[in-house]
């Protein structure tokens, strides 16, 4: 089943100053099955951040259309996990997750499950500013989650960490992702990393971008995080498509 559309005719921001008007993106379109996971790869600046926005009507100042899975009040549930943790310093770890939750008589138990599953049980009642980078990036994984959304988009959030890090939270995203599933739309510009998560693999043109190859990863999950496997796929994606792909 489809649980999201995206058919962007062209989204252009207006010129400033001396800055001319640009196009940022123009006749993008792709679909993403339900509980399907999708990377987007492109050259810096093709717009990347600026589709993720759009999809989460963050920015509604584009023509074309977007179809998104409808809930019971008609409105999708879609988590965003930015680059940034985002966590708001004067309230604790437990509370920044609860705070997106409905309120209901298990919402801190499963605020709790949530923190043990990404490891950060023992932290729930610090305060954001104890907190290493890569910490908060767990606990902005957590509070996406939480809502159980229908569509969950992921914003480069491990960019800047170091390898073993960033390693240890694309596995724990998978494993999440795993006991709840959900469809998600991952931003990257690191071709391994989308080769290690992704279903299908989007990648865009520089801009004004569109989608230039549509991939399947035909990899088993297991083989997935086998670092030649991931390799030699990289390599055969850069063979097939040549300068799509860039410096990826």
């Amino acid at each position: 089943m489809t649980a999201l559309v995206v058919d962007i005719r062209e989204k252009r921001y207006p010129a400033v100053g001396r800055a001319d008007a640009a196009v940022a993106l123009r006749d993008l379109r792709f679909e993403a099955a339900s509980g399907e996971l999708l990377c987007v790869v492109g050259p810096s600046g093709c717009g990347k951040t600026t589709l993720l926005n759009i999809i989460a009507g963050l920015d509604r100042d584009f023509s074309g259309r977007m179809t998104l899975p409808p809930m019971a009040k008609g409105r999708p549930a879609i988590g965003y996990v930015f680059q940034n943790a985002r966590l708001l310093p004067w309230r604790t770890v437990l509370e920044n997750i609860e705070l997106v939750m409905p309120p209901s008589e298990g919402r801190r138990r499963r605020a709790l499950d949530l923190l043990a599953a990404t490891g950060l049980g023992d932290v729930a009642q610090v305060y954001p500013e104890r907190l290493s980078v890569g910490m908060g990036r767990r606990v902005a994984l957590a509070r996406a989650f939480a809502i159980d959304p229908q569509l969950l988009l992921l914003d480069e959030p491990f960019v800047s960490l170091d390898e073993p890090t960033a390693q240890r939270l694309r596995l724990l995203l998978l494993e999440i992702w795993g006991r709840q599933p959900t469809t998600v739309l991952f931003v990257t510009h690191d071709l391994r990393e989308a080769i290690l998560l992704a279903d299908r693999i989007i990648v865009l043109s520089p801009p004004p971008a569109r989608v230039v190859a549509s991939i399947p990863i035909a990899l088993p999950r297991d083989a997935q995080r086998d670092a030649a496997a991931i390799e030699a796929v990289r390599r055969q994606l850069l063979d097939e498509l040549g300068d799509s792909f860039g410096t990826l």
